[in-house]
């Protein structure tokens, strides 16, 4: 990584890329076409918004082992009062990056506001654990369900063997950034009948529940609220799992100047979005407790293949098929979301100059997307990924809260800041106190682990002085980093 100049900056808040400063070169002629801005186009609609948004959050877990937030809470009724409570305070969450949105109308999501607020350090150890470990372990473990599920209906009275969910899971992961790579517009389209197939298979759950409900199976109700008390440690327990099912709602902040018309899509998206999500998790897991009972639902691998296997018989083949689909979807809205952050802090100086560099003729921040690809492989072959993802399962939250906390710290600092959508107060205060309640909890709980992926977050501090500040670098050296 190398410190560059400052990039050119058009009006719109793209910026020029590559020797020619913009002006691209008449193929025919052999002479200066006139000015022409490479820049990522304003592809993402309002439905494309949604579909980033609702396609990101609801990955597998929903659908596999939602028994975390059960666990932890005790009672039936407790789970499903945390699930609500969470989706609020998703929501909550996500109209601060609302707000953020509409008055800095920049890409890069965390990355940019955490710029703008409180200047390059923080933002540059933001998204240098990114790009080198929490994305690419992140998304070798959503597509290694990916993999695991498309393959289900084929060893239906066998194990699957782990080197064949690899192999798949590689063609899966290289399938999504090729298409991301080519074409802005079809990985939109792909995302929308894929949250469409998300949809449809979360309701191929809610229907029968709510057939159940009508017949009167409701014994698993009664007395909601009884049975193992909540523990001190496990309520707050209970509340991250929920807020780490939520979590998503962020991704179409790292898109803002490919979004129409921000000031009004943005919060409509986001609201729109996280009302579906909210209610088809309660009612989700509502369904479930009209079949399964609490004690079944913990001992359940996949809660979903269990419940339709009691009421769809041979129907419940499809499950592992939509899953996959879910997965699949959550790995493209991911790489379309995050290699945004990666071409915005390149653009910024903090990442190697080519991340920044826009496709000619497709318009898609080509070298941003496949940078991932070999970290990610890397990953899924040697990595203890999940070792990797609690590590560093607090950093998320610590950087959302600084991010949230920053909102505030904007609201004083630059005042007279244009926002054309503004949330009350109480919000973003409440949400980042719950954030950094998380990450003390994390601490608190799980010492060991925390304190490693405290140890490797701060790893981008040396990193920072090293390749950004460092100026006097030896020529050799220099020389290697702009190879």
């Amino acid at each position: 990584m190398v410190r560059k100049a400052a990039v050119t900056t058009v009006s719109n808040g793209s910026y020029l890329q590559g020797k020619a400063n913009g002006r691209l070169l008449s193929m025919d002629s052999g002479q200066p076409a006139q000015d022409e801005k490479v820049v990522l186009k304003k592809k993402v609609t309002l439905l494309r918004g949604i579909s980033i948004i609702i396609g990101t959050i609801i990955g597998a877990g929903i659908f596999i082992s939602p028994k975390g937030i059960l666990k932890n809470t005790g009672s039936v009724g407790m789970s499903l009062t945390v699930w609500t409570v969470c989706g609020i305070l998703s929501l909550f969450g996500a109209l601060c990056y609302a707000e953020l949105g509409t008055c800095i109308k920049k890409s890069g999501g965390h990355y940019t506001y955490i710029l703008e607020a409180f200047g390059p350090l923080p933002a540059f150890v933001r998204v240098w654990v990114e790009l080198l470990i929490i994305r690419p372990a992140a998304t070798a473990v959503i597509s290694l369900a990916f993999g695991r599920y498309i393959l289900e209906p084929f060893f239906m009275q066998c194990e699957i063997p782990e080197l064949a969910i690899k192999l798949v899971t590689a063609v899966g992961i290289t399938l999504v950034m090729v298409l991301n790579s080519t074409s802005v517009s079809w990985s939109a389209r792909i995302q929308i009948f894929l949250t469409f197939c998300k949809l449809v298979a979360i309701l191929i759950i809610i229907v029968p529940g709510v057939i159940q409900l009508i017949k009167g199976e409701t014994q698993h109700f009664k007395n909601a609220f009884a049975g193992n008390d909540a523990s001190v440690m496990g309520l707050p327990l209970a509340f991250y799992s929920g807020m780490y099912a939520y979590s998503g709602w962020f991704y179409l902040n790292f898109v803002t100047e490919e979004v129409e018309n921000p000031e009004k899509n943005i919060p409509l998206a986001i609201c729109i979005s996280m009302i579906i999500v909210t209610v088809g998790y309660v009612l989700t897991n509502v369904a479930y407790f009209t079949t399964i009972s609490a004690g079944e639902l913990l001992l359940s691998k996949a809660v979903a293949v269990t419940f339709a296997e009691r009421l769809m018989g041979s129907f419940s083949l499809a499950v592992p098929v939509f899953v996959a689909l879910s997965c699949f979807g959550s790995m493209n809205g991911g790489i379309f979301a995050v290699s945004r952050m990666f071409f915005v802090a390149s653009r910024e100086g903090h990442l190697p100059e080519i991340l920044s560099m826009i496709h000619v003729r497709k318009h898609t921040p080509l070298p941003a997307v496949i940078v991932l690809h070999p970290l990610t492989m890397i990953m899924l072959f040697t990595g203890d990924l999940y070792s990797l993802l609690n590590f560093l399962s607090f950093a998320r939250w610590l950087f959302i809260g600084l991010v949230v906390a920053g909102l505030i710290y904007l609201r004083y600092k630059r005042p007279d800041m244009p926002r054309p959508f503004k949330v009350p107060l109480f919000i973003p205060a409440l949400f980042s106190f719950t954030c950094l309640f998380m990450v003390a909890l994390s601490l608190y709980s799980d010492p060991v682990n925390t304190g490693i992926g405290f140890a490797i977050t701060l790893t981008g501090v040396p990193a920072y002085y090293f390749f950004i500040i460092w100026d006097k670098k030896p020529k050799w050296f220099r020389k290697l980093l702009s190879k």
